[in-house]
């Protein structure tokens, strides 16, 4: 999931993932100084690294303090991929035994929660390149396949197919639906960049608003 890269390295890469990923985006020093789902990311890293050496009363002192300072809370336990999104960000909460893919974006109010108070995988598996919703829950050990669209306020409680759907409460799976009807300014995947969802000949002029994922 992760290739081993230096720690400046890694930074750049997330401020040009928020660059690619946020029109309203400024200058890159804005970005680094001021984006809270970045610092999110940035402290989950400092404080994950604490945990996989067993110093994890301090990782877990660290994570609550970026939880203060940008409303994003992240167990430091958690396995993030690289250039994760949250965009806005404020509320998100990522568990414990959470997995989060490659390419991943977010909006605020998600939760990859667990549904059992008892120890193991009890948090769901996101893999790259999904986008979840504002406010949307994905309760559970489920996993939540490549290229996947979680809509806004959806509650996921079982399998997410690679490629589909879902929306609603309980979260039902729908196939990725018709490009005009699904067409969204939030996320470039759905204009072709995945090569899940390609765009079809002739209908760039089809673009309706988003109805899911924001």
């Amino acid at each position: 999931m992760t290739e081993r890269m230096g720690t400046w390295a890694r930074a750049r890469e997330d401020v040009q993932t928020v660059r690619r990923c946020d029109p309203a985006a400024p200058s890159t020093f804005v970005i680094a100084v001021s984006y809270q789902g970045l610092h999110a990311v940035w402290y989950h890293r400092v404080s994950h690294w604490l945990w996989l050496k067993g110093r994890r009363s301090i990782a877990r002192l660290l994570s609550q303090w970026a939880r203060r300072w940008t409303g994003i809370e992240i167990h430091p336990g958690a396995v993030i991929g690289r250039r994760l999104f949250i965009d806005h960000g404020m509320g998100v909460v990522i568990g414990e035994t959470a997995v989060v893919g490659d390419d991943v974006l977010m909006f605020n109010g998600i939760n990859l929660g667990g549904t059992s108070m008892n120890p193991g995988k009890r948090h769901p598996t996101v893999g790259s390149r999904v986008v979840i919703g504002t406010g949307a829950k994905v309760l559970g050990p489920v996993v939540v396949g490549d290229d996947a669209r979680i809509g806004a306020n959806a509650v996921v409680v079982k399998d997410v197919p690679r490629g589909a759907t879902a929306v609603g409460v309980p979260a039902k799976i729908r196939q990725h639906p018709d490009y005009a009807e699904s067409h969204t300014a939030a996320s470039a995947l759905d204009d072709g960049d995945s090569g899940v969802h390609p765009v079809p000949t002739g209908v760039a002029h089809m673009r309706e608003p988003a109805m899911y994922y924001i």
